[in-house]
């Protein structure tokens, strides 16, 4: 009986530690898959900046033709209160300024930038070269609700 279970012991543990695992063609693919290189500059990373959406909750976002009046006072009111020990509506002062940003990024990019700016300026070509180019200072994040960033995104249409 002993005699027995050591074979089928041995041909257990090769059986086991062969499968589950990647095969060698596999690995040398995973070697060979090389991470696309980090920007040198703001220029290059906004290169393809139509289809950038950001990192964050918002995956897509299409603007309505008419700009909503009442949720871009409610968006300015919400702008004047939080973000603007920052940010002036058309000036570069500590960040950027608002004016003319949806000429530069999309609607989506935009509210994750203001939803989820920790991670934003970590993984996202843009966001890390404008946090290289405003001095290093990251954006706070102010733990805005996606209805408050909608709204000052409708007040950046204003501006």
């Amino acid at each position: 009986m002993r005699l027995i279970s050591i074979p089928i012991l041995l041909v257990s543990t090769f059986l086991l530690s062969c499968g589950g695992g990647q095969s060698q063609i596999d690995k040398i693919k995973a070697q060979q898959v090389k991470k696309a290189p980090e920007p040198k500059s703001l220029a290059e990373a906004e290169k393809n900046w139509e289809s950038d959406h950001g990192i964050g909750p918002i995956k897509a976002f299409t603007l309505p033709t008419e700009i909503d009046q009442v949720l871009a006072a409610s968006g300015k009111e919400t702008y004047e209160a939080m973000c603007t020990a920052c940010h002036k509506a058309e000036e570069k002062f500590i960040g950027p300024a608002p004016k003319g940003i949806l000429s530069r990024r999309t609607p989506a990019w935009i509210m994750n930038m203001i939803l989820n700016p920790d991670e934003m300026v970590k993984k996202n070509p843009i966001a890390k070269q404008l946090l290289m180019k405003f001095n290093g200072s990251p954006m706070a994040n102010q733990n805005l609700t996606e209805d408050q960033a909608r709204s000052v995104l409708e007040y950046f249409r204003t501006l």
